[in-house]
């Protein structure tokens, strides 16, 4: 189909979509080769001129920065600009005065933090001060309205390069979760500000003829997956929740690469639905209007289309304009930050609902406050070689009691509690390129996966299986009970016998009267530890970014300390440098 935002009349676009649907694959081969060359020609006097040059610099943890830069760069060489890619992460502060124009794309972690990646250019960056007067910049910020510090390192850069005498080419664009939209409203008047060549629209028409005749599944579009197997991988008796999941990809055309994550659509719960229904005074079978999905009953909204758990400043502000009372609007106000801070955690939308009832709250003014659905991430627990058309997730079911009400993560216990075998789940592929293998099979590994963060390194070891790698691989696991929670217990034991796996090693923190973790596993064995670092190994951590992501990153500068004789100074190069070498890798939440 012909993009919106292309160059067309709405009845030329109606003519080419209609021509572009009734192709054989052979005749739309021969007509986007047919366009491509007489692009040249089409694009008249504005494509003559000397093509714009655009920077497109990206800051990412999880992929999405980077993979709408990419993006970015393939749609401005569309448009005839002159675009390069480059990570914030491999350039210092200074370097940005040799590009004219930049686009920066950003996301911020977790409330308010860099991406881990860029950690020292943000800190040279709010140090330094290269001259960019007469440099032109536009930024598109990635963050998650969920948190108080909404897209904070996108609006620092957009302050810090205003004052280093950069020029806006066009406002900041700060995007939630559901970014698309948000994301190309950002790029059209980016390339507008930018003067792109007119031969745009026929590169357009040629890259929507060539793809035609095949649906593909993304973020936009999830494919609708099978579940093959859903088992509690606990036994019984354990304070832990943790579900391993099968799907089928038969027919989706979906490829992943171990190191990869999978988005899931969720639906709400029926008894969330039915709770927010009640304290919002609401019809199920209401119909309301939203640009996410058009029209809707209530029920159907809420079900499938809408975030109806997620509490943020953001919303509580715009629900005080419904109508809320002075008690919200104090809460609300800017000397209450924190006492806003302490109350908004661990409640949901709903609590707004009961703790600041509107009189007679209209159902199409709520749902005009609330934000898609957004789709969750979970880290791929399998590889392709082993399971063809199959993905598998190892997902822990989130369920706890806050401010006497029973709660439930969203994603993690509809897969638990709704997505029996034979069930659809709407899914799609994450690509991580940060999160990857190493390129040889020889590289020795060393994975850190505690809880969930297991799930990576079972693709991990099933994919050098398969590919019969000889590199060593050494796994640190840790969970709650030995007898209860060790997660894919008979997997292990089978790697290791055939050599897949060349050592294990365990922390099971409630088996014994003190806390015990895999970082105290890692310090046992340290000496042992920085001797494969010493030979090349590649270190590898997926988990908890809170605790256990910070304390093991401590633990391993204490061992490079400790075991290469180095003061904390040189252990801390000595691992930043790892990073820089993709040797260290994160996949944390």
């Amino acid at each position: 189909m012909i993009p919106q935002h292309a160059p067309f009349s709405s009845e030329q676009a109606a003519g080419l979509n209609s021509l572009i649907s009734g192709l054989s694959a052979e005749q739309a081969t021969w007509l986007s080769g047919y366009l491509a060359g007489v692009a040249p020609q089409a694009g008249g006097a504005a494509a003559q001129g000397a093509p714009a040059k655009l920077a497109v610099l990206f800051g990412t943890e999880s992929g999405n920065s980077e993979e709408l830069a990419d993006r970015t760069v393939k749609a401005a060489k569309k448009k005839g600009i002159k675009a390069t890619l480059t990570n914030l992460a491999d350039i210092s502060p200074s370097d940005l005065t040799k590009f004219d124009n930049m686009a920066l794309i950003v996301s911020t972690w977790g409330d308010g933090d860099p991406p881990e990646q860029i950690e020292g250019f943000h800190e040279a960056f709010l140090k330094e001060t290269p001259d960019l007067k007469g440099k032109k910049f536009s930024i598109c910020a990635l963050g998650d309205t969920s948190y108080e510090q909404f897209c904070e390192i996108g609006k620092v850069y957009d302050a810090r390069l205003e004052a280093l005498g950069a020029e806006r080419l066009t406002d900041r664009e700060d995007c939630d979760v559901d970014y698309d939209e948000a994301y190309e409203a950002w790029t059209s008047r980016l390339f507008d500000s930018l003067g792109s060549a007119q031969q745009a629209g026929v590169a357009l028409v040629a890259d929507a003829v060539a793809s035609a005749p095949a649906e593909v599944f993304d973020k936009k579009n999830p494919f609708p997956s099978e579940v093959l197997e859903n088992q509690l991988l606990n036994e019984d008796g354990s304070a832990k929740e943790t579900i391993h999941v099968e799907l089928c990809l038969e027919g989706s055309g979906l490829n992943y690469e171990v190191g990869d994550a999978l988005g899931v659509v969720p639906h709400n719960a029926a008894d969330v639905v039915e709770d927010v229904l009640k304290a919002g005074g609401f019809s199920a079978d209401e119909e309301v209007e939203h640009k996410v999905f058009g029209k809707a009953t209530l029920q159907e909204a809420f079900t499938e289309k809408l975030d109806i758990t997620s509490l943020a400043r953001s919303t509580a502000s715009k629900y005080l304009k419904l109508g809320a009372g002075k008690e919200l609007e104090e809460l609300l106000s800017d000397d209450k930050k924190e006492e806003f801070s302490d109350w908004i955690w661990g409640r949901q939308l709903v609590d707004l609902l009961t703790e600041f009832p509107i009189k007679g709250l209209s159902a199409q003014d709520f749902v005009s406050i609330l934000r898609k659905m957004p789709p969750r991430l979970y880290s791929i627990a399998s590889s392709l070689k082993a399971h063809p058309d199959e993905v598998h997730l190892t997902v822990a079911a989130v369920r706890y009691e806050g401010h006497g009400k029973d709660r439930k993560g969203v994603a993690s216990t509809y897969l638990a509690d709704d997505c029996g075998k034979g069930q659809k789940v709407s899914v799609f592929v994450h690509h991580n390129k940060n999160f990857r293998l190493p390129e040889s099979d020889d590289t020795p590994l060393i994975m850190i996966g505690p809880g969930t963060g297991i799930a990576p390194f079972r693709a991990f070891v099933e994919e050098r299986a398969e590919r019969g790698a000889k590199g060593d691989s050494w796994l640190f696991f840790g969970d709650q009970k030995y007898n209860y929670d060790f997660l894919y217990q008979l997997e292990w034991q089978d790697y290791l016998k055939s050599g897949a796996l060349s050592r294990l090693d365990v922390a099971f923190s409630r088996d014994q009267p003190e806390k015990y973790y895999v970082q105290h596993v890692m310090e046992e064995n340290g000496g042992e530890l920085f001797a494969w670092l010493e030979k090349g190994a590649h270190f590898y951590v997926c988990g908890d970014a809170q605790r256990m992501a910070k304390d093991v990153h401590q633990m391993l500068i204490n061992i490079v300390s400790e075991h290469g004789k180095l003061s904390e100074e040189d252990a801390v190069a000595y691992v930043d440098d790892l990073k820089k070498a993709k040797r260290y890798q994160r996949d944390v939440y």
